[in-house]
């Protein structure tokens, strides 16, 4: 028989859909957003020479310059206010989840509800604004002898403070979308601006394609086919995960029979979700994108090292692969904490069948979550990397990586998921209303 839940999802239509006005005060208000953040792509940075600046990013695209493009969703190549995008705030949120595993202070705020989580949330911007200032100086600084209409200080400082504005405003408009809107805020501007990017991107791969670039039609049937295979892969193992048996202690009915209830806890195959590439790729970034900025007569040593991180090269591939596996380990044991869920099923009387409660259940769900930890992760390098290859090989655009489909697979999932979770409470509380309705019928009938 199926349950309660299934009955309402197997219910749900367009008409369920039309009715539900909250869920569609929340879309529009997401879309209204991200065509916010769309326009703002758009306004140019002060003092800015747009020819230069076309010439300079037409010789220096083919390195990770073109990645960076690809999560501000074309503003790097305008030089918009929105630039840097929301990557300072990836950043800032890296180092306060790094400084959570190791600070006392900062895990004792993560222990403290949501007054912590507030404090925490306030440190992360402080750490925004010191990131994005820093950042911002050094664009301009390095951009200042090539592109600046009128080069000096107030050059410099129109920059930085442009820079701040535009950051610190697409972090309140994430953080909006959040709260008001569907989805994760800040997921769905890294989204949008991916999306944005794919018509000019498949123009382009048709355009090379008739060209000669790519090899002929038999390319774009493979890229097509290896697009959906990635995707479809991507499903299955975004919703893979391993159920551990959870028992629990027979319980006395009215009867005076004893009852043992069985349930369990799942644990996802790749809980670390996209974070781990979009940390990766902003901590790979920001290094070669100043060096790849700076003026062609700059040291040696920073044209070697612009090369080795090219992509198909051994040493980005490397630090690549690296950095994915470490951010998964650290995210999982930041999202999923072991010993507290190990207290928490004995404080309840659950346990693990054969595994005594307490610290041997933590040892074991430590011991499985490690193991498939390493299979997502070796997952996301797969998915991240094999694409990367075809890309530096046949001269793909960034746009059919495994990193962007990965955040638009994941992300389109999750925006899906809270769409029907609204769906499910507004179905919950239609059956509420009726119920209550149908129960002043009877007393008012009974009094009759």
């Amino acid at each position: 028989m199926s349950s309660a839940a299934e009955q309402l999802a197997s219910n749900m239509n367009l008409s369920s859909f039309s009715k539900a006005t909250e869920l569609k005060k929340r879309i529009w208000f997401t879309l209204l957003a991200l065509v916010v953040y769309r326009f703002g792509t758009y306004v140019p940075l002060p003092g800015i020479d747009p020819v230069a600046l076309k010439s300079m990013f037409d010789r220096q695209q083919g390195g990770l310059l073109g990645m960076v493009d690809l999560f501000a969703g074309g503003a790097l190549q305008r030089m918009s206010i929105l630039a840097l995008n929301i990557m300072p705030y990836i950043s800032a949120s890296i180092i306060m989840q790094l400084m959570g595993s190791f600070s006392p202070t900062i895990a004792a705020l993560k222990k403290e509800g949501e007054s912590g989580r507030r404090k925490i949330n306030q440190y992360t911007r402080y750490g925004t604004v010191f990131l994005t200032v820093v950042q911002g100086y050094a664009i301009a600084k390095s951009l200042e002898a090539e592109i600046a209409l009128d080069p000096g200080y107030f050059f410099q400082a129109s920059i930085v403070i442009t820079l701040v504005g535009g950051t610190m405003f697409l972090m309140w408009l994430g953080e909006q979308i959040t709260a008001r809107g569907v989805g994760n805020g800040i997921s769905l501007i890294i989204f949008a601006g991916i999306v944005s990017q794919l018509p000019a991107a498949i123009a382009s791969t048709l355009d090379m394609s008739e060209k000669g670039i790519l090899g002929g039609p038999l390319v774009i049937v493979g890229l097509i086919i290896m697009v959906i295979l990635v995707i479809a892969f991507i499903v299955f193992m975004e919703r893979a995960q391993r159920r551990l048996l959870i028992q629990y202690p027979k319980r006395q009915t009215a009867t005076g029979a004893g009852e043992a209830n069985q349930s369990h806890m799942p644990l996802k195959l790749n809980t670390a979700g996209v974070i781990p590439p979009i940390f990766a790729s902003s901590l790979l970034m920001m290094p070669v994108t100043l060096a790849g900025l700076a003026s062609a007569d700059g040291p040696e040593w920073v044209t070697t090292m612009t090369a080795m991180m090219g992509r198909g090269q051994p040493l980005y591939i490397g630090l690549y692969v690296a950095l994915i596996f470490f951010f998964c380990m650290l995210y999982t044991s930041i999202v999923f904490n072991a010993e507290e869920t190990a207290d928490n099923l004995k404080k309840h009387g659950g346990f693990i069948p054969g595994i005594r409660p307490g610290k041997n259940t933590a040892e074991y769900l430590d011991f499985v979550l490690s193991r498939i930890t390493i299979v997502g992760a070796i997952y996301l390098a797969a998915i991240c990397l094999l694409p990367e290859l075809l890309i530096s090989k046949y001269a793909i655009p960034f746009y059919f990586g495994g990193t962007s489909l990965l955040i638009v697979v994941s992300v389109t999932m999750d925006t899906v998921g809270q769409i029907h979770s609204h769906l499910m409470a507004h179905q919950y509380e239609g059956l509420l209303k009726k119920t209550k309705i149908r129960g002043k019928g009877r007393i008012r009938g009974k009094r009759r």
